[in-house]
């Protein structure tokens, strides 16, 4: 017969084995998440750059070179295309900004170029791989290059952003309002809207003065009739009715109905003056008297990188890739040549 001791004992066994066993009622302690490991080299995904286009290579690892049309003397230069684009990032930002923020620009400038050369060759109508007419390629003015440029661009010396190993589509604007858009909607994209274009915060609220915050215009109705024919192909009759159709995702009006037709925002825009309709983010519309008077926040079509944002990230300490990254998702940096 087991003795009232033996019974104690054996019971405090069977607990002490309990516990050393970790049983499911006893407290685990907190874990602490495993380092990243790095994986070993021959299992890293290497990323292959794309290929400079042959129409300006000068061989592997070498910077190009570039016909640029010099549009203001109707002539052709050839320049080396960091050359090139310290007259670009002058031109599309202000020369005394953050080094950081005209660095990004710099690094979405060149992949821009490289896109448009693969793509369609340049600007072969003025037979030139770039222009310096904005409504041809980009911005371009070496009157403005600083050291400021200069420090930016050489910082970023043939860096690139690619999304599977082929340069991006690397739109940029001037101002997003409160965030950024969807190609289709800010650009009326018609593929579909790449993976690394994604509405994000345009992170410029702190920095951005009211005065280029915010507009307002005004357009005589014979105007609206007139682009709405030329973008639709209908006439909408004299002009009684503008009311906004339709929105995207990101609250930037898509479509436009004027009397019954229907027209797409981003083509308004351009048929009214990208300068005066800065932009597709309207909060008020109305007819007044012979005027369509509309106004909203943004400056551009809102696509890829806020320029005000990138300036407002790099006054936080934000790097010039952290910016890049920030505006074009699952993207990667690669440097093209040395």
């Amino acid at each position: 017969m087991v003795s009232r001791k033996q019974l104690l004992v054996g019971l405090l066994l069977v607990l002490l084995l309990l516990l050393l066993s970790g049983c499911p009622f006893r407290r685990q302690p907190e874990l602490t998440p495993a380092p990243f490991l790095e994986p070993k080299a021959d299992q890293q995904r290497q990323a292959s750059p794309p290929a400079i286009p042959a129409e300006i290579s000068q061989g592997a690892n070498q910077e190009p070179k570039l016909r640029v049309f010099i549009a203001e003397r109707n002539q052709i230069r050839t320049m080396n295309m960091e050359e090139y684009l310290q007259g670009v990032v002058a031109a599309e930002m202000d020369p005394d900004w953050p080094i950081d923020a005209l660095a990004a620009q710099a690094i979405i400038a060149r992949t821009f170029t490289l896109h448009k050369i693969e793509e369609f060759g340049g600007v072969p109508q003025r037979n030139a791989h770039a222009s310096t007419d904005i409504r041809e390629f980009q911005a371009y003015d070496a009157a403005r290059i600083n050291e400021n440029v200069r420090a930016a661009v050489e910082k970023t010396r043939g860096q690139v952003l690619v999304h599977n190993n082929q340069f991006i589509r690397a739109w940029f604007h001037a101002y997003a309002g409160p965030r950024t858009a969807l190609a289709r909607e800010g650009l009326g994209f018609k593929g579909p809207n790449p993976p690394y274009i994604q509405i994000v915060d345009s992170m410029a609220g702190a920095v951005i003065p009211a005065e280029e915050k915010n507009f307002t215009a005004s357009f005589p109705l014979y105007r609206i009739r007139t682009a709405t024919r030329q973008i639709v192909g209908r006439d909408p009759g004299k002009v009684t009715r503008v009311e906004i159709a339709q929105k995207g995702p990101s609250g930037r009006v898509t479509r436009f109905r004027v009397n019954d037709l229907e027209v797409s925002a981003p083509e308004l825009r351009l048929a009214l003056g990208s300068t005066v309709m800065r932009a597709t983010f309207i909060n008020r519309l109305s007819i007044e008297g012979n005027n369509l008077v509309m106004s909203g926040t943004g400056y551009g079509h809102g696509v890829g990188m806020c320029q005000w944002g990138a300036k407002g990230l790099a006054e936080k300490g934000r790097n010039a890739a952290e910016i890049a990254k920030y505006y074009y998702r699952n993207v990667e940096i690669i440097k093209m040549w040395n």
